[in-house]
């Protein structure tokens, strides 16, 4: 066996050990009998919310298990595969083999990735609000590219995406808008993505063909279910109904059928117009207000653990997390990883797994932030 095809051999069977050990295999496998048990039970749907937590909780580990008996499996097929290429000097049948082994080493490092997301709420569905920053048509145009970045992230997973609120800029782009994207570990992924985003082109909207620097923030927070209880007084949110904004035509209400719910303590805002029903609007937002109200507990938690200072920061200058230059050169970068790509436009088009990772390893592990030079 070559040398290079040796050293993936060895990858592949640490990748294997350290799923098993994060996994805790042995204490995993007790779990799945247990809810295995539980699946059995004649009684189990007498109540719906129980049977459906037990049995996603069942699906996500059997799933889990069985990827790693299976790259288990596929790791010794391969090799035998190779000494008996070697043994009867069919080079097609090494080859084939070879090849299998370096996909099944690409599958444990995403693996690798995915299993550090075991936080509270990372398997859970996701809204993500995006709101433009200082800057007019400039800010507002960034903030629907962005927009458009994360529907086609979601969409090349295979997440589904709904639009809750839209606010159109004067002449082009957003002033904000929400969205749920619905999908397997939606909000493990997208957490990451919280923060000030920055880009540097030449603009499209000016005549005389400048270079623009324009910011939009980006707010990830999970979906929360009833099993999760997070206490809202009414007395501490204040209501309002208007009449919703959109592209024209018959889409514009004709009633204050959207509603925006402010809670005073926090002074976060959630507001929603995806429905005609303003009855349907307002569960949906008080949806959304418990469910920021849950990512900010986490959030505490998060700082707490890590000893971080708590605070949103405001869009702009210094509190970028990633910064998009189209021109003079092309370069993304993401300022607290350092991760790079040279080509923009496959980021914008939901290219976004690389920094993804980069910034939930970099999360997870509890790394200091890199030193990153900004760029210009």
């Amino acid at each position: 066996m070559r040398a290079e095809i040796e050293g993936i051999v060895d990858e592949i069977k640490q990748g294997i050990t350290l799923l098993r050990r994060h996994l805790d295999w042995d204490r995993s496998q007790a779990r799945l009998a247990e809810l295995n048990g539980f699946v059995e039970d004649p009684t189990l749907w007498n109540d719906p919310d129980r049977a459906q937590k037990i049995m996603r909780e069942r699906t996500d580990l059997e799933t889990r298990l069985t990827s790693i008996e299976r790259l288990s499996r596929d790791l010794t097929d391969n090799v035998e595969l190779i000494e008996l290429g070697e043994m009867e000097d069919d080079e097609t049948v090494i080859t084939d083999a070879e090849n299998a082994l370096r996909a099944l080493k690409d599958e444990i490092a995403r693996l690798e990735v995915e299993s550090l997301l075991a936080g509270e709420a990372d398997g859970n569905d996701s809204y993500v609000e995006v709101n433009s920053g200082a800057g007019g048509t400039e800010s507002q145009d960034w903030a629907n590219m962005l927009l458009r970045m994360y529907t086609r992230w979601a969409e090349k997973r295979g997440h589904k995406v709904e639009i809750l609120e839209m606010h159109d800029g004067e002449e082009a782009g957003i002033k904000s808008a929400t969205i749920v994207v619905k999908g397997h570990n939606a909000y493990g992924w997208l957490k990451t993505e919280s923060g000030v985003h920055r880009l540097v082109r030449i603009s499209p909207y000016d005549s005389q063909a400048r270079r623009h620097t324009s910011f939009a923030s980006v707010w990830v927070y999970p979906v929360v279910d009833d099993s999760i209880d997070i206490q809202i007084n009414e007395s501490d949110c204040r209501i309002d109904t208007y009449r919703a904004s959109g592209s024209g035509g018959q889409h514009i209400n004709t009633t204050d059928s959207a509603v925006r719910i402010t809670h005073l303590p926090t002074n976060i805002v959630v507001q929603c117009q995806s429905e005609r029903s303003q009855h349907k609007n307002r569960a949906t937002a008080w949806s959304m207000l418990r469910a920021r109200l849950y990512e900010r507990e986490l959030e505490i938690r998060e700082q707490k653990a890590n000893a971080e200072a708590a605070g949103k920061t405001e869009i702009g200058w210094g509190h970028q997390i990633r910064s998009y230059v189209l021109q003079p050169y092309q370069l993304v970068k993401d300022l607290r990883t350092g991760q790079e790509s040279t080509s923009p436009q496959d980021v914008l088009n939901g290219d976004l797994d690389a920094f993804m990772e980069a910034a939930l390893a970099h999360r997870v592990h509890g790394k200091q932030p890199a030193e990153v030079a900004d760029i210009d």
